[in-house]
């Protein structure tokens, strides 16, 4: 399988790079090809000649996108247009990553990937759009909805925790919106057996479990051995640009239907610490 990353240099496209075994892998960086621009798109694909293009280049600055939707819609919507129109004229199957935030966040129970989309902020929006103008142009196209991100090697919820605790003993953290949290390497496992085995459709493609924003930063700083007291506040308390759903738990059933399941978010952690370790040695290394 010969498979091309749009995204290749963002935090989940560096756990694909690295999880890709077995496969010929095509790695882009926006340097390489900028996904607004279709000639650039296109002169990839048609050079890689790839039999799945993942896309996992995106705008996913929530406040930036609110206070730049041109930009959003730009890169979020219009870019995954470009990238699908070359996957059809190239004879490719395309997997594209979206979010949880395609909704509005007033459900009680687990989002199924058929509820409809009501996206309450301008990310959201442009990634909504991009998922039903995708499977206008690819009807087999597969969409994985994923959901509070994290890994070593770019910007996440635990770095900015554990960058904090090292300096505070107290630490606000909002505890009214729940959610899963998502390990970038087991995402990439998931996106890899996808591909292998040909999905389409939309899939909702989490860790398992749920949690709050307090209760993640409290399980990762119990995992560091932080001393750093984790207080829950309201959102309230956190006025930002983007208003974020209160809930967005996504439902692993349309994963589960695929044959994959996924270990819980807390049996990650252990690893993201060790891997976010190794990856600030390299990194102070290089420099």
């Amino acid at each position: 399988m010969r498979v091309l990353i749009f995204g290749a240099t963002g935090m989940l496209g560096k756990a694909l790079m690295r999880r890709c075994s077995g496969d010929e892998v095509i790695g882009l960086g926006s340097a390489q090809a900028d996904i607004r621009v279709p000639e650039q798109v296109g002169s990839a694909v048609h050079q890689a000649e790839p039999d799945w293009i993942v896309l996992a280049s995106a705008y996913t600055d929530v406040d930036g996108c609110e206070i730049n939707p041109t930009l959003a819609a730009a890169v979020n919507t219009q870019g995954a247009v470009n990238v699908t129109q070359a996957a059809a004229e190239a004879g490719a199957r395309l997997l594209f990553v979206s979010t949880d935030y395609v909704f509005d966040g007033t459900k009680t129970t687990a989002y199924e990937a058929d509820d409809p989309r009501q996206p309450i902020n301008v990310y959201g929006k442009s990634k909504a759009e991009a998922e039903e103008k995708l499977l206008g142009i690819l009807p087999d196209g597969c969409i994985v909805r994923t959901s509070w991100l994290f890994g070593p090697g770019g910007k996440c919820f635990p770095d900015t925790m554990l960058k904090l605790a090292a300096t505070r003993p107290e630490i606000d953290v909002v505890n009214d919106q729940r959610g899963c949290p998502t390990y970038t390497f087991d995402l990439a496992d998931a996106i890899i057996k996808l591909c292998r085995s040909g999905a389409c459709g939309i899939i909702h493609c989490t860790n398992s479990g749920e949690c709050t924003w307090y209760e993640f930063a409290a399980e990762i700083l119990r995992h560091a051995g932080s001393q750093t007291q984790v207080r829950p506040t309201t959102s309230e308390r956190f006025v930002r640009p983007a208003e974020r759903p209160k809930y967005s738990v996504l439902s692993p059933a349309s994963l589960t239907a695929h044959g994959i399941s996924m270990r819980s978010w807390q049996e990650t952690l252990p690893e993201y610490l060790q891997q976010r370790a190794i990856w600030k040695s390299s990194s102070s290394a290089k420099s």
